[in-house]
C-alpha cells in the first residue's frame, strides 16, 4: 500500500516523516478497531519494526565508516550509541552486533563488501527477521569450523535465513544447531584455531546485590590447569569463610585433623567452595606482592567510601575499577589487601591542593583524582578510573601544572578529543554551581553550559537537583545529548581551558 503514496527521496526526508507517523500513531486511539483490524496492525507495524532494524544498522555502517561520529565529540562508533542516543550497553552491542552482519561495510582499500550475512540481511529487509532472529544466526555461522569450505557455509546462512522467516528466534537456534551438527557431525573438523577465536572470560556488570555472573569459554589447557588447583582450594573443609577453624591454602600439607574436622562442618556446595577457593587464592596472591609496586592505580588495591559509611559500616565504596563494594566487606579485605582507602564527607568533591613540578601524576594525586572522578570525566563515560589517564587542564606543553586543581581524569580516547579544532572537547575545573570542582565539558568554540559526567556518581546528581529552582538548569543536567547551542555563559573568569590533549 505504501507504493500508492507520493513519499520523497530523501532518506532524511523520509526518516522525518516516518517519525511524524510514529508521534501521531501515539496520539490516536486504538478502541474504535475492529479486532481483525488491530491484529493486522501488529503484524504490519512488527514488520516495520524489523525493517527500520535493518535501516538502523546501515545507518550505523554510515556513521562508522565516514568517521561522522567525531562531529558529535565521541571516538568511536560504539560510543556515538551510547552517549549521544542514548542506548545501554546491551543495546548498543546488538546494534553493533546486526550492523556487522546485515550492512554492506568497506575493506581498507575503500571497496565495499557485501553484507557479512546477505541473505539474512535480505530477510530483515522484508521484515521478515528481528534482531533477535539476526543474532542467532551470528552466533551460528560464527560457530561453523573454519576447515568447511567457504561455499558450505554461505549455503548454510541462506537456509537457516529462509528457515527462520517462519520460526521464533528459539526456533532458530534449534535449527543451527541441526546445521552444525550436519556439517561437523563429530566435531573433528574444530581445530586449536577455532578454540583460539572462542576463548573468554568476561566479568559481567553487577546486579541490585553487588553480584557478578561471569561468561567464559575456557580453553582444554585453562580448563585441565584450573581443575587441578580447585582439586586442592575447594576441597571439603578447605577455605571456609563461614568456618574460623577451616585450613587455608591448598588442600596438600593441610593439618590432617583440622581438615577432617573442618570437612564434617562443610555444608557448601561444590559450586559454592569453587567460588571460596578462587577467593582464596586470589587473597594469596594480593597477600605476597602479585600487584606488584608502581605508582599506576591499576596496580593497587584502591577504595574511596564516604566518612558516614565507615562510621554506620553501611553503605558502598567503590574501587579504582569501578566494583562497588559494601563497606562491611572493607575491613576483611584491608586485612590481606592493604588497600589504600580515601574518605570524603558527604557529598563534597573538593580535594585539597596537590601540587608537583613534573608532567606525571603521583601516586598521591592519582588518589585524589580518583576520589573526587571515580573514573573518566566526560559526560556519559563509564570507564572506571583504573584505565583512564591525568589529563592537563591546560595542556602540560602549554605551561598546563601538574596541580590537583589543573588534573582530571580522562580515558585515553577523551583525553585524545581535547582540541581547538571543531568536533573537539574543552575543559575545566568548574569553580561555581552545584558541581564545583568536578571537571566540565563542552565542544570545542561552543557557549554551551558546562557538562559534567553523572554516570559513575550518580548519587551526587539528585543532592545537585534538589538545591536549585530552576527546571531548565535540571532538564540540562539530566540529558545525556548536547542540546543545541543555546546563549550560555562564558567560561568564568580566571578559568584555564585546554587547548590541547594531555
Amino acid at each position: 500500500m505504501t507504493s500508492t503514496f507520493d513519499l520523497p527521496d530523501s532518506p532524511l526526508e523520509l526518516a522525518r516523516l516516518q517519525d511524524a507517523v510514529a508521534a501521531k500513531l501515539s496520539s490516536v486511539s486504538l478502541t474504535p478497531m475492529s479486532d481483525d483490524d488491530v491484529l493486522h496492525m501488529s503484524e504490519v507495524f512488527e514488520r516495520s519494526n524489523r525493517r527500520s532494524d535493518g535501516i538502523g544498522a546501515r545507518l550505523y555502517a554510515e556513521v562508522s565508516t565516514r568517521g561522522a561520529y567525531r562531529k558529535a565529540g565521541v571516538q568511536t562508533p560504539g560510543k556515538y550509541l551510547t552517549a549521544a542516543l542514548c542506548l545501554g550497553l546491551g543495546a548498543s552491542k546488538r546494534r553493533v552486533a546486526a550492523a556487522l552482519a546485515l550492512a554492506s561495510m568497506y575493506n581498507y582499500s575503500g571497496d565495499q563488501l557485501d553484507p557479512a550475512l546477505p541473505a539474512t540481511a535480505a530477510a530483515v529487509a522484508d521484515g521478515d527477521l528481528s534482531v533477535d532472529h539476526v543474532t542467532e544466526i551470528a552466533a551460528v555461522i560464527d560457530e561453523i569450523p573454519a576447515a568447511i569450505p567457504a561455499e558450505d557455509k554461505a549455503r548454510a546462512e541462506q537456509e537457516l535465513a529462509e528457515l527462520s522467516r517462519q520460526l521464533t528466534p528459539e526456533g532458530t537456534r534449534e535449527v543451527g544447531r541441526r546445521i552444525l551438527a550436519h556439517l561437523d557431525p563429530d566435531g573433528s573438523l574444530t581445530d586449536d584455531a577455532d578454540r583460539a577465536r572462542t576463548r573468554g572470560f568476561a566479568i559481567q556488570p553487577q546486579d541490585k546485590r553487588l553480584m557478578s555472573k561471569i561468561r567464559a569459554q575456557l580453553s582444554p589447557s585453562l580448563r585441565a590447569k584450573l581443575e587441578a588447583i580447585l582439586t586442592l582450594w575447594a576441597e571439603p573443609g578447605m577455605n571456609n569463610p563461614d568456618d574460623p577453624e577451616s585450613p587455608r591454602g591448598a588442600a596438600y600439607g593441610a593439618d590432617a585433623e583440622a581438615l577432617a574436622a573442618a570437612r564434617k562442618r562443610d555444608t557448601r556446595s561444590q559450586s559454592q567452595r569453587n567460588h571460596d577457593a578462587l577467593e582464596a587464592m586470589l587473597d594469596h596472591l594480593l597477600a605476597n606482592g602479585a600487584l606488584g609496586d608502581s605508582v599506576a592505580l591499576p596496580a593497587h588495591l584502591v577504595v574511596t567510601a564516604s566518612l558516614e559509611d565507615l562510621e554506620d559500616r553501611a553503605g558502598v565504596a567503590v574501587t579504582a575499577t569501578g566494583t562497588r563494594l559494601p563497606v562491611a566487606d572493607l575491613v576483611d579485605i584491608a586485612a590481606d589487601a592493604t588497600p589504600w582507602l580515601e574518605v570524603f564527607e558527604g557529598q563534597s568533591s573538593q580535594i585539597l591542593h596537590f601540587g608537583r613540578g613534573r608532567r606525571l601524576a603521583s601516586l598521591a594525586q592519582r588518589l585524589a583524582l580518583f576520589g573526587r572522578d571515580r573514573g573518566c570525566t566526560a559526560p556519559g563515560c563509564t570507564t572506571p578510573w583504573s584505565r583512564t589517564q591525568a589529563h592537563h587542564m591546560p595542556d602540560w606543553q602549554d605551561g598546563g601544572p601538574t596541580d590537583i586543581d589543573h588534573l582530571g581524569g580522562a580515558c585515553g580516547g577523551h583525553n585524545r578529543s581535547v582540541s581547538t579544532k571543531p568536533g573537539g572537547w574543552e575543559t575545566t575545573i568548574l569553580t561555581s554551581g552545584p558541581f564545583k570542582g568536578r571537571v566540565g565539558w563542552r565542544p570545542t568554540g561552543s557557549n554551551q553550559p558546562w557538562k559534567v559526567n553523572h554516570s559513575l556518581q550518580p548519587e551526587k546528581l539528585l543532592p545537585a537537583i534538589r538545591a536549585t529552582q530552576s527546571g531548565s538548569a535540571v532538564e540540562k543536567w539530566l540529558s545525556c545529548r548536547i542540546p543545541a547551542p543555546p546563549p550560555g555563559p562564558p567560561a568564568p573568569p580566571g578559568v584555564d581551558v585546554v587547548r590541547n590533549p594531555a
